[in-house]
């Protein structure tokens, strides 16, 4: 049993993607969380399934969980519209291009942490930079980015984009 860990952060502004994901096997871990994210949601993280159009769902499975709590319905559209299919389009070219190879798409599910700011306004950028974050972090977690070198070798010079100081 694996698990994979990726995260990736894309963009600027109001509609800068940060993904946080976990891939692993539906008989482990991820496959527990990801059936517990599907079957426990509260008010404000309405968790969803990542899918290219209604009736074609990603593999490996993918399910969308909110990092904020949703605000209202323009930040729900956001989140069931550009983030949902950007995610969904980040996964199926992940398979496409053999990062996630296609005979372990079955049996692998993917837990994707995805941040909507709540006074995100460009639809399109929300999409670019979700699909963007989305694949980075899929990459990450498939080719075990950062190596405990590299986070070793950068983590003096690092600099936290959010950390406030």
């Amino acid at each position: 049993m694996a698990m994979y860990v990726g995260e990736a952060l894309a963009g600027e502004g109001n509609e800068v993607a940060h993904i946080d994901l976990l891939i692993g096997d539906k008989e482990g871990p991820v496959g527990v969380a990801f059936a517990n994210a599907l079957a426990r949601q509260s008010a404000g993280h309405t968790n969803l399934l990542a899918v290219l159009t209604p009736n074609l769902a990603v593999k490996p499975s993918t399910v969308m969980i909110t990092k904020v709590t949703i605000q209202g319905m323009k930040q729900a559209v956001q989140m069931f519209g550009p983030a949902q299919a950007a995610v969904a389009k980040a996964v199926a070219d992940s398979v496409a291009a053999g990062v996630i190879r296609k005979d372990q798409a079955e049996s692998l599910v993917i837990v994707c942490g995805v941040f909507i700011h709540p006074q995100a306004e460009d639809d399109k950028k929300i999409y670019e930079f979700n699909y963007q974050a989305t694949k980075m972090a899929i990459a990450n977690a498939m080719s075990g980015k950062p190596t405990v070198d590299e986070m070793l070798a950068g983590k003096d010079q690092a600099a936290h984009p959010f950390r406030g100081f």
